[in-house]
């Protein structure tokens, strides 16, 4: 313990003003008086509790009304459970409902005056909000189709529930630890739920013929969990868990706020001094790693319905964005009992599962008014979309999200359809990342962007190239503040040759892998969408600059930028920029010297400005040449 010890004394100079404010009581003396405070208002709400205590419970302060966030286990709903659901947001909540990618749902636009009456409500079918936001450990997620799927190995739930029991109305835990703790359990083959992404993962995995779980932690925004060399067996899951909350609980930092979630006492001490203090506080020698098991992608890719292991049918219903209403959370509870056991699953990409559906009754299911309703919805550019809330109900966002997330599928949809294929694509409204846009195959985050005559609008930086596989990986930045109404077709230009080059039912994630990040760089793939955002969408000029399937640039930059310039000339004065394309110095041959505005001459439609940059990519003498994409994006900026 001394490596955490001191590690600990160094940041403890002081605390943050949180921790000041947690200090000045019990969480469960402000629950006790929710009936009170909803008697008597906004009046009768302290400072400190709309700032921070009321957050314990779920319950956030939205200046004129509350969110309210709704503890959903694995996101596992019975009937009684997502009928009440629907019910509490049609009655006290707009008819509104979010699901979010913790699998859980958040009901908005309740009044204080029904804030007692809606927890009770929901209490009553066994419904809690406790710890679902700031210094707790929050709603724990699995597999959608946990112990149902035919990939599922160890069933997660009856470990999920073991977890709960440590902290779940637990006075000692509530508010106990330094920052928010983010949890998964996945026993399944199927990465279906961002294994990779949050504080503590138990991720499947097998030792010496025995199915337990290797431990991965320290997952945030912008970062992908570390290998902890670790391997615990399904029983013990509950200690491991508790120890390390423990742990954390007593060594984790309290200074910097943004510097104290758990990853960054683990970069302090290192991750085996830290695990050998969970060790030691659990008093049981956990075994090294195993063999982790987890699969890239969902096994059930590409299909709204699933068989399971009992033979029966589990039918994905896609909501656009998670946006859903108390209303259809009725009806999906009355179908899914009509037509199966009345359970609902709800996913990490803000859908739902209506499940254990009868053969034959899934012709009808698939009838129904609310599968009808929602069967537009089943393609490729919503069924993996994520979006997190935007600024119409969060006051960290920077542009809408969910309707910029939606606009593009529907645009994505008309411009770029394929078949057989998958790409997920997650949007966050700001770079506190609640969209997961840091693992997707493409990413956006909002932002405030540029127009080109100055004007600001609203934005995104686009991201490239997330993983979900084994060694999870965060995307790259491909473009910084772009208008979204630009940003939508340098989208389309990478769909478009997804398209074009994919091999039969190869995922995005697989197909950047084999083609995209093995064959160019980022910076040549930042200006292939640039330049043909240019051509077609500005000039108009109706040409395809197209990624060669065998390049033979080698992602060196230089040469990159030397083959894309040839092969701009060529699109666009039919003529070879050289009789030698590449190695002119090592053939000797002579260049026919051109003149910087020749590609205007022979295509009226191209400005100087591009014809310049052409010259600089293909310059006669080498050492002339541009040397960087970067200052050619720059320059095409005033185009």
């Amino acid at each position: 313990m001394t490596i955490l010890e001191k590690a600990l004394e160094a940041r403890s100079k002081k605390v943050n003003k949180v921790e000041t404010t947690k200090a000045l009581k019990m969480p469960m003396d402000v629950h006790a008086k929710l009936e009170e405070i909803a008697a008597a208002g906004y009046e009768g709400l302290a400072k400190e509790d709309s700032a921070y205590f009321l957050k314990c419970f779920g319950l956030f302060d939205k200046g004129e009304d509350f969110m309210l966030r709704v503890r959903i286990p694995g996101g596992q709903l019975n009937y009684a459970q997502a009928k009440r659901i629907g019910e509490v947001a049609k009655k006290y909540g707009n008819d509104y409902i979010d699901i979010t990618t913790r699998m859980q749902v958040e009901l908005r636009y309740l009044q204080i005056a029904d804030i007692a009456k809606v927890l009770h409500e929901l209490k009553e079918a066994g419904l809690s909000s406790f710890q679902t936001g700031v210094d707790n450990p929050r709603n724990i997620v699995t597999d959608p189709l946990d112990g149902i799927a035919y990939d599922c190995v160890i069933e997660a739930m009856p470990l999920i529930e073991k977890m709960q029991e440590i902290f779940i109305e637990n006075p000692d835990w509530i508010s106990a630890l330094p920052r928010k703790f983010n949890t998964a359990v996945l026993g399944s083959l199927s990465n279906s739920c961002n294994i990779f992404g949050h504080d503590c993962n138990f991720v499947l995995a097998q030792k010496e013929g025995i199915f337990g779980f290797n431990i991965y932690l320290g997952a945030r925004v912008g970062m992908q969990a570390q290998d902890a060399n670790t391997f615990v067996t399904a029983e013990e899951v509950p200690t491991f868990f508790q120890s390390l909350l423990t742990v954390f609980k007593n060594y984790g930092y309290r200074d910097n706020r943004n510097k104290n979630r758990l990853v960054f006492l683990l970069n302090d001490v290192g991750i085996d001094n830290f695990i050998d203090a969970v060790k030691k506080e659990a008093g049981i020698a956990f075994s090294t790693a195993g063999v982790t098991m987890v699969q890239s992608q969902n096994i059930a890719l590409g299909s709204n319905k699933v068989l399971g292991r009992n033979g029966k049918f589990n039918y994905k219903i896609i909501v656009p964005s998670g946006i859903f209403s108390g209303t259809d959370m009725i009806a999906a509870a009355e179908t899914s009992k009509s037509y199966g056991d009345g359970n609902i699953r709800l996913t990490y990409d803000q859908n739902l599962y209506l499940v254990n559906i009868p053969s034959e009754n899934v012709t009808v299911l698939e009838a129904s008014d609310l599968v009808s309703k929602y069967a537009k919805f089943n393609n490729l550019y919503f069924a993996d979309m994520i979006a997190c809330a935007g600024t119409a109900t969060c006051s960290f966002g920077v542009i809408p999200n969910k309707p910029d997330a939606i606009d593009m599928a529907h645009f994505l949809i008309s411009e770029v359809p394929i078949d057989n294929a998958n790409v997920r694509i997650n949007w966050s409204a700001c770079p506190k990342g609640c969209g997961v846009h840091g693992i997707a195959d493409i990413g956006l985050e909002g932002c405030k962007a540029k127009e080109s005559d100055g004007t600001r609008v609203d934005g995104v930086h686009i991201f490239l190239g997330g993983k979900i596989t084994r060694e999870a990986q965060e995307a790259h930045i491909l473009h910084k503040a772009l208008p979204i109404t630009e940003a939508k077709h340098h989208v389309k230009y990478l769909l478009k040759t997804y398209a074009a080059h994919k091999q039969r039912a190869e995922t995005y994630e697989a197909f950047d892998d084999r083609f995209l990040s093995r064959n160019y760089s980022f910076q040549a793939l930042a200006f292939f969408t640039k330049i043909n955002y240019i051509l077609n969408e500005k000039l108009q000029l109706d040409v395809a600059f197209e990624l060669d399937a065998e390049p033979k640039s080698s992602k060196r930059e230089e040469y990159e930028l030397f083959t894309f310039g040839l092969k701009l000339f060529k699109l666009l004065t039919g003529e070879k920029r050289f009789e030698s394309v590449i190695g002119l110095e090592a053939t000797k041959v002579k260049p026919r010297t051109i003149k910087r505005d020749e590609v205007t001459k022979l295509n009226p439609k191209v400005p100087e400005k591009l014809s310049e940059v052409i010259y600089n990519m293909t310059h006669e003498k080498k050492n002339e040449r541009a040397a960087v994409f970067s200052e050619l994006l720059v320059a095409l900026k005033e185009i």
